[in-house]
């Protein structure tokens, strides 16, 4: 039985793996090599791996289908897992955050996100927790697009690193306490305050 499904949002491929919108997936990189994932290829439209964090059953996910059809891959895993959509997490970038700031949140619109969009209107619910990770706002009118499928600057990869690293622990003190009290203290950062 799975406890926690983790998607990490994003676009496959080599050529997008360090872009602004594929934050989610380098967050999931880091668990990855924390927790040494074996991702396998299923037959739905993603990659999957599960492991057991804390006695929690997690499933970490880098769906292929795209950002914009992320939601399809959500409603395959579902289905064969039988989970609900508030267990579910998505790891997703925010432009409205300078870079270093994170967020958890339960529900809430898409924001004119395309790959949260994907996500309501294929589980039909907008009950799904969103971890949203600040990718800056460095762009004008028009310029979006470009912008979150350019590759961050290496002068901020820095932060990016801080950012991941910080995340992965509030990640990690959700799988421990569960939402509600991983919620206040996590966009409060007061898990940060006894480490």
């Amino acid at each position: 039985m799975i406890d926690l499904v983790i998607i990490g949002l994003g676009n496959i491929g080599e050529k997008y793996r360090f872009t602004r919108h594929n934050i989610g997936w380098l967050l999931i990189e880091k668990f990855s090599e924390k927790y040494e994932l074996n991702f396998s290829k299923e037959r739905g439209d993603y990659y999957s791996a599960e492991k057991s964090i804390f006695g929690k059953n997690i499933l970490f996910v880098l769906p292929t289908t795209y950002m914009n059809n992320s939601g399809i891959a959500a409603k395959q895993i579902m289905a064969k897992y039988k989970v609900k959509p508030k267990q579910i997490c998505i790891l997703v970038d925010e432009y409205n955050f300078p870079i270093g700031k994170f967020h958890l949140k339960a529900t809430g619109s898409s924001g004119g996100h395309n790959g949260v969009t994907s996500m309501i209107e294929e589980l039909g619910t907008n009950e799904f927790m969103r971890f949203r990770l600040g990718i800056d706002k460095k762009f004008g009118q028009g310029e979006l697009v470009d912008y979150v499928l350019s590759n961050f600057s290496e002068s901020e990869f820095v932060e990016v690193n801080k950012m991941l690293d910080e995340s992965m622990i509030a990640i990690e003190y959700l799988v421990k306490v569960g939402f509600d009290r991983a919620m206040s203290e996590i966009n409060s950062r007061k898990i940060f305050n006894s480490l």
